[in-house]
Protein backbone atom coordinates (compact mmCIF):
# COMPACT_ATOMS: atom_id res chain seq x y z
CA UNK A 1 0.00 0.00 0.00
CA UNK A 2 2.75 2.46 0.96
CA UNK A 3 4.82 1.38 -2.11
CA UNK A 4 1.87 2.16 -4.41
CA UNK A 5 1.72 5.69 -3.00
CA UNK A 6 5.47 6.27 -3.52
CA UNK A 7 5.50 5.29 -7.22
CA UNK A 8 3.86 8.51 -8.55
CA UNK A 9 6.17 10.65 -6.41
CA UNK A 10 9.25 8.85 -7.69
CA UNK A 11 8.07 9.27 -11.31
CA UNK A 12 7.59 13.05 -10.84
CA UNK A 13 11.07 13.40 -9.29
CA UNK A 14 12.68 11.53 -12.19
CA UNK A 15 10.93 13.80 -14.70
CA UNK A 16 12.17 16.94 -12.94
CA UNK A 17 15.74 15.62 -12.85
CA UNK A 18 15.70 14.63 -16.52
CA UNK A 19 14.25 17.99 -17.74
CA UNK A 20 17.41 20.12 -17.46
CA UNK A 21 19.53 17.37 -18.90
CA UNK A 22 17.30 17.14 -21.96
CA UNK A 23 17.30 20.92 -22.39
CA UNK A 24 21.11 20.99 -22.29
CA UNK A 25 21.58 18.43 -25.09
CA UNK A 26 23.19 19.93 -28.22
CA UNK A 27 21.11 20.35 -31.36
CA UNK A 28 21.45 17.52 -33.86
CA UNK A 29 23.70 18.25 -36.83
CA UNK A 30 21.97 19.12 -40.10
CA UNK A 31 21.30 16.34 -42.51
CA UNK A 32 23.70 15.78 -45.39
CA UNK A 33 22.97 18.08 -48.35
CA UNK A 34 20.63 20.38 -46.36
CA UNK A 35 21.18 24.18 -46.68
CA UNK A 36 22.01 26.02 -43.49
CA UNK A 37 19.18 28.21 -42.21
CA UNK A 38 19.60 31.92 -43.02
CA UNK A 39 19.43 34.39 -40.16
CA UNK A 40 16.15 36.24 -39.80
CA UNK A 41 16.54 39.94 -40.83
CA UNK A 42 15.67 42.51 -38.20
CA UNK A 43 12.28 44.21 -38.52
CA UNK A 44 12.26 47.56 -40.40
CA UNK A 45 12.30 50.70 -38.28
CA UNK A 46 8.93 52.39 -37.75
CA UNK A 47 8.15 55.34 -40.07
CA UNK A 48 8.86 58.79 -38.67
CA UNK A 49 5.95 60.49 -37.01
CA UNK A 50 4.20 63.16 -39.08
CA UNK A 51 4.88 66.71 -37.90
CA UNK A 52 2.13 68.37 -36.01
CA UNK A 53 -0.02 70.63 -38.19
CA UNK A 54 -0.21 74.11 -36.68
CA UNK A 55 -2.72 76.85 -37.24
CA UNK A 56 -2.41 78.83 -40.47
CA UNK A 57 -1.00 82.34 -39.97
CA UNK A 58 -4.00 83.93 -41.73
CA UNK A 59 -7.65 82.93 -42.17
CA UNK A 60 -10.18 85.16 -43.97
CA UNK A 61 -13.72 84.90 -45.32
CA UNK A 62 -16.42 87.02 -47.00
CA UNK A 63 -19.87 87.82 -45.68
CA UNK A 64 -21.37 86.86 -49.06
CA UNK A 65 -20.15 85.51 -52.37
CA UNK A 66 -22.91 86.92 -54.60
CA UNK A 67 -24.31 90.45 -54.78
CA UNK A 68 -27.52 90.97 -56.72
CA UNK A 69 -28.39 94.24 -58.45
CA UNK A 70 -32.10 94.96 -58.82
CA UNK A 71 -33.95 97.98 -60.19
CA UNK A 72 -33.85 99.63 -56.77
CA UNK A 73 -30.17 98.93 -56.06
CA UNK A 74 -28.57 101.91 -54.28
CA UNK A 75 -25.33 100.29 -53.12
CA UNK A 76 -24.40 97.73 -50.52
CA UNK A 77 -21.61 96.77 -48.16
CA UNK A 78 -19.42 93.67 -48.15
CA UNK A 79 -17.57 92.42 -45.07
CA UNK A 80 -14.13 90.81 -45.15
CA UNK A 81 -13.31 89.25 -41.78
CA UNK A 82 -10.75 86.85 -40.39
CA UNK A 83 -8.10 86.10 -37.78
CA UNK A 84 -4.31 85.94 -37.53
CA UNK A 85 -1.99 83.70 -35.55
CA UNK A 86 0.04 86.56 -34.12
CA UNK A 87 -1.04 89.82 -32.57
CA UNK A 88 -2.06 92.77 -34.72
CA UNK A 89 -1.13 96.34 -33.99
CA UNK A 90 2.00 98.31 -33.06
CA UNK A 91 4.98 95.98 -32.91
CA UNK A 92 2.97 93.11 -34.38
CA UNK A 93 1.62 92.03 -37.75
CA UNK A 94 -0.49 94.06 -40.18
CA UNK A 95 -3.30 93.08 -42.52
CA UNK A 96 -4.05 94.61 -45.93
CA UNK A 97 -7.23 93.99 -47.92
CA UNK A 98 -7.37 94.75 -51.65
CA UNK A 99 -10.64 94.50 -53.61
CA UNK A 100 -10.69 94.97 -57.37
CA UNK A 101 -12.84 94.02 -60.32
CA UNK A 102 -11.68 92.34 -63.49
CA UNK A 103 -9.66 94.76 -65.68
CA UNK A 104 -11.19 96.00 -68.92
CA UNK A 105 -10.09 98.41 -71.66
CA UNK A 106 -11.09 102.05 -71.28
CA UNK A 107 -10.73 105.16 -73.45
CA UNK A 108 -10.05 108.60 -71.96
CA UNK A 109 -10.76 111.57 -74.24
CA UNK A 110 -9.70 115.16 -73.96
CA UNK A 111 -12.41 117.74 -74.59
CA UNK A 112 -11.47 120.55 -76.98
CA UNK A 113 -13.43 123.75 -77.50
CA UNK A 114 -13.94 124.73 -81.14
CA UNK A 115 -16.11 127.75 -82.11
CA UNK A 116 -17.82 127.65 -78.75
CA UNK A 117 -18.56 123.92 -78.85
CA UNK A 118 -16.89 121.17 -76.84
CA UNK A 119 -15.84 118.25 -79.01
CA UNK A 120 -13.72 115.15 -78.48
CA UNK A 121 -10.03 115.75 -79.07
CA UNK A 122 -7.03 113.54 -78.42
CA UNK A 123 -7.65 110.25 -76.63
CA UNK A 124 -5.73 107.48 -74.88
CA UNK A 125 -6.76 103.85 -74.66
CA UNK A 126 -5.88 101.98 -71.48
CA UNK A 127 -5.87 98.21 -71.85
CA UNK A 128 -6.20 96.97 -68.27
CA UNK A 129 -8.33 99.20 -66.06
CA UNK A 130 -10.15 97.79 -63.01
CA UNK A 131 -13.60 99.26 -62.69
CA UNK A 132 -13.33 99.10 -58.90
CA UNK A 133 -10.25 99.25 -56.66
CA UNK A 134 -10.20 99.61 -52.87
CA UNK A 135 -7.35 99.14 -50.41
CA UNK A 136 -7.65 99.20 -46.65
CA UNK A 137 -5.48 97.95 -43.79
CA UNK A 138 -4.69 98.08 -40.13
CA UNK A 139 -2.35 100.99 -40.92
CA UNK A 140 -1.75 103.21 -43.96
CA UNK A 141 -0.06 101.41 -46.83
CA UNK A 142 3.03 103.64 -46.73
CA UNK A 143 3.56 102.78 -43.06
CA UNK A 144 3.23 99.03 -43.65
CA UNK A 145 5.33 98.34 -46.76
CA UNK A 146 8.42 100.06 -48.21
CA UNK A 147 8.21 101.59 -51.72
CA UNK A 148 10.02 98.72 -53.45
CA UNK A 149 7.69 96.13 -51.90
CA UNK A 150 4.60 98.15 -52.86
CA UNK A 151 5.84 98.43 -56.42
CA UNK A 152 6.72 94.73 -56.66
CA UNK A 153 3.29 93.67 -55.37
CA UNK A 154 1.50 96.45 -57.34
CA UNK A 155 -0.25 97.69 -54.23
CA UNK A 156 -1.84 101.11 -54.05
CA UNK A 157 -3.27 103.48 -56.63
CA UNK A 158 0.18 104.79 -57.53
CA UNK A 159 1.28 101.31 -58.60
CA UNK A 160 -1.67 100.31 -60.77
CA UNK A 161 -0.39 99.07 -64.17
CA UNK A 162 -2.11 101.76 -66.23
CA UNK A 163 -0.40 101.74 -69.60
CA UNK A 164 -1.98 103.79 -72.38
CA UNK A 165 -1.60 102.59 -75.97
CA UNK A 166 -0.24 105.13 -78.43
CA UNK A 167 0.60 107.90 -75.98
CA UNK A 168 2.61 108.34 -72.81
CA UNK A 169 1.07 111.65 -71.78
CA UNK A 170 0.68 111.55 -67.97
CA UNK A 171 -2.33 113.89 -68.20
CA UNK A 172 -4.53 111.05 -69.43
CA UNK A 173 -3.47 108.83 -66.53
CA UNK A 174 -4.14 111.65 -64.06
CA UNK A 175 -7.53 112.29 -65.66
CA UNK A 176 -8.45 108.62 -65.36
CA UNK A 177 -7.40 108.67 -61.72
CA UNK A 178 -9.55 111.74 -61.01
CA UNK A 179 -12.59 110.25 -62.72
CA UNK A 180 -12.44 106.99 -60.77
CA UNK A 181 -11.70 108.63 -57.44
CA UNK A 182 -14.46 111.20 -57.94
CA UNK A 183 -16.97 108.39 -58.47
CA UNK A 184 -15.70 106.59 -55.32
CA UNK A 185 -14.64 103.63 -57.42
CA UNK A 186 -10.93 103.91 -56.62
CA UNK A 187 -9.68 104.84 -53.17
CA UNK A 188 -7.57 103.88 -50.18
CA UNK A 189 -9.01 104.19 -46.67
CA UNK A 190 -7.57 102.51 -43.59
CA UNK A 191 -10.57 103.67 -41.55
CA UNK A 192 -12.59 100.81 -43.07
CA UNK A 193 -10.52 98.24 -41.12
CA UNK A 194 -11.31 97.37 -37.51
CA UNK A 195 -9.31 95.12 -35.15
CA UNK A 196 -10.76 93.44 -32.07
CA UNK A 197 -9.14 91.08 -29.60
CA UNK A 198 -5.70 91.82 -31.11
CA UNK A 199 -6.16 88.94 -33.58
CA UNK A 200 -9.56 89.44 -35.23
CA UNK A 201 -10.03 91.92 -38.08
CA UNK A 202 -12.98 93.13 -40.10
CA UNK A 203 -12.98 95.33 -43.20
CA UNK A 204 -16.08 97.09 -44.55
CA UNK A 205 -16.15 97.31 -48.36
CA UNK A 206 -18.74 99.85 -49.60
CA UNK A 207 -19.98 99.13 -53.11
CA UNK A 208 -21.71 102.16 -54.69
CA UNK A 209 -24.82 102.15 -56.85
CA UNK A 210 -22.61 102.44 -59.96
CA UNK A 211 -20.88 99.13 -59.24
CA UNK A 212 -20.29 97.15 -62.42
CA UNK A 213 -21.31 93.55 -62.78
CA UNK A 214 -18.69 90.84 -63.07
CA UNK A 215 -16.15 88.96 -60.98
CA UNK A 216 -14.31 90.65 -58.13
CA UNK A 217 -11.11 89.50 -56.46
CA UNK A 218 -10.30 90.03 -52.77
CA UNK A 219 -6.66 89.71 -51.67
CA UNK A 220 -5.97 89.51 -47.93
CA UNK A 221 -2.28 90.05 -47.13
CA UNK A 222 -0.45 89.43 -43.86
CA UNK A 223 2.54 91.77 -43.47
CA UNK A 224 5.39 91.24 -41.01
CA UNK A 225 8.50 93.42 -40.75
CA UNK A 226 7.80 95.13 -44.05
CA UNK A 227 7.26 91.90 -46.01
CA UNK A 228 4.19 89.98 -47.17
CA UNK A 229 4.43 86.60 -45.38
CA UNK A 230 0.96 85.16 -46.11
CA UNK A 231 -1.76 85.73 -48.66
CA UNK A 232 -5.30 84.47 -49.16
CA UNK A 233 -7.39 84.98 -52.30
CA UNK A 234 -11.18 85.24 -52.20
CA UNK A 235 -13.73 86.20 -54.84
CA UNK A 236 -17.34 87.24 -55.25
CA UNK A 237 -19.65 88.09 -58.13
CA UNK A 238 -21.98 91.00 -58.89
CA UNK A 239 -24.97 90.10 -61.09
CA UNK A 240 -28.19 91.76 -62.23
CA UNK A 241 -31.44 89.97 -61.46
CA UNK A 242 -35.12 90.55 -62.14
CA UNK A 243 -36.29 93.45 -64.30
CA UNK A 244 -32.87 95.10 -64.17
CA UNK A 245 -31.33 92.04 -65.82
CA UNK A 246 -33.95 91.94 -68.58
CA UNK A 247 -33.58 95.67 -69.31
CA UNK A 248 -29.79 95.34 -69.45
CA UNK A 249 -30.06 92.36 -71.82
CA UNK A 250 -32.32 94.30 -74.19
CA UNK A 251 -30.13 97.41 -74.05
CA UNK A 252 -26.97 95.47 -74.93
CA UNK A 253 -28.42 92.81 -77.23
CA UNK A 254 -31.00 94.91 -79.11
CA UNK A 255 -30.01 98.58 -78.85
CA UNK A 256 -32.40 99.71 -81.64
CA UNK A 257 -35.40 98.15 -79.92
CA UNK A 258 -34.31 99.57 -76.58
CA UNK A 259 -33.96 103.07 -78.03
CA UNK A 260 -37.37 102.87 -79.70
CA UNK A 261 -39.05 101.79 -76.46
CA UNK A 262 -37.38 104.66 -74.59
CA UNK A 263 -38.62 107.18 -77.19
CA UNK A 264 -42.17 105.83 -77.01
CA UNK A 265 -42.17 105.90 -73.22
CA UNK A 266 -40.85 109.47 -73.19
CA UNK A 267 -43.52 110.57 -75.70
CA UNK A 268 -46.26 108.87 -73.69
CA UNK A 269 -45.05 110.48 -70.46
CA UNK A 270 -45.01 113.91 -72.13
CA UNK A 271 -48.53 113.47 -73.52
CA UNK A 272 -49.87 112.22 -70.18
CA UNK A 273 -48.31 115.17 -68.37
CA UNK A 274 -49.84 117.67 -70.77
CA UNK A 275 -53.29 116.10 -70.33
CA UNK A 276 -53.07 116.17 -66.54
CA UNK A 277 -51.87 119.78 -66.41
CA UNK A 278 -54.57 120.84 -68.89
CA UNK A 279 -57.29 119.39 -66.69
CA UNK A 280 -55.80 121.08 -63.66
Amino acid sequence: MRAARLLPALGLACALLAGPALAQQPAPPPAAGARPALPTPPPPPPPPAAPAVGRPPLVAELSQSRIEITTGFSGTELLVFGATERLLGPGGDDVLVVVQSSPEPMVVRRKTRVLGFWINGASARFRHVPGFYLLTGTRPLRAVLPPEEREAKRLGLDNLPLQAAGTQDPEFRDALMRLKQGARLWYEDEALMQVSGARLFRARIPLPATTDTGDYQVSVLLVRDGRVVARQELDFGVVRVGAAARIADVATGQPVLYGGICVLLAAFAGWLGSVLFRRG
